[in-house]
């Protein structure tokens, strides 16, 4: 196997391009309904086709800035980060990350990974604020933001909804001011 490009080397992660040629396992990462359902997707299978119009927005859209998220050890796919909604003028963004291999979860992954996101955005982008949304029932994503360097800025009370339960959306923040000094 080729060894994917790989733009930021962390201890346990590393980013690198999003590639056409993983489409496959991007479209098996969305269809597993436990990984996804911390995303804001509705909850239904998806076609490679549809796969292809996102690789296809996120890797064409100037405002957006999306990395594949490679295991270290073995440089395996397991998941994908992204700047959102990228605005120069105010140095915003917003933050997304989907780890897709379940077998990952749990071993720090995602916080390294927000962590070189936020890295990159501070530092190379010369970004200012990053926000992210999360849901509250989503514990193992809180913890990581925070160790990362997040905070909450507010709530969306019962704003979402799985089948029948409600819970709040919970809006977080980090300022490159904060992450910068802090590190």
């Amino acid at each position: 196997m080729e060894q994917p490009l790989i733009n930021i080397w962390g201890e346990l992660v590393a980013l690198g391009p999003i590639s056409r040629d993983r489409m496959p396992l991007y479209q098996r990462w969305v269809n597993d309904f436990a990984a996804t359902a911390t995303l804001s997707l509705p909850v239904r299978p998806y076609a490679v086709e549809q796969e292809a119009v996102w690789y296809e927005s996120a890797s064409g859209d100037p405002s957006q800035t999306p990395f594949d998220i490679f295991e270290r050890a073995t440089l395996r796919p397991i998941g994908n980060a992204a700047l959102l909604h990228i605005d120069h003028q105010h140095g915003t963004a917003e933050y997304g990350i989907f780890i897709g291999e379940r077998d990952c979860w749990d071993k720090g992954y995602g916080t390294e990974a927000t962590r070189l996101m936020l890295d990159y955005g501070f530092r190379v982008v010369g970004l200012h604020n990053i926000m992210l949304r999360v849901y509250s029932d989503n514990p193992r994503a809180l913890r990581a933001y925070q160790k990362a360097g997040f905070a909450e800025m507010g709530r969306r009370r019962e704003a979402r909804r799985t089948g029948r339960t409600r819970v709040d959306v919970i809006y977080m923040d980090c300022l490159a001011s904060e992450y910068l000094s802090a590190g």
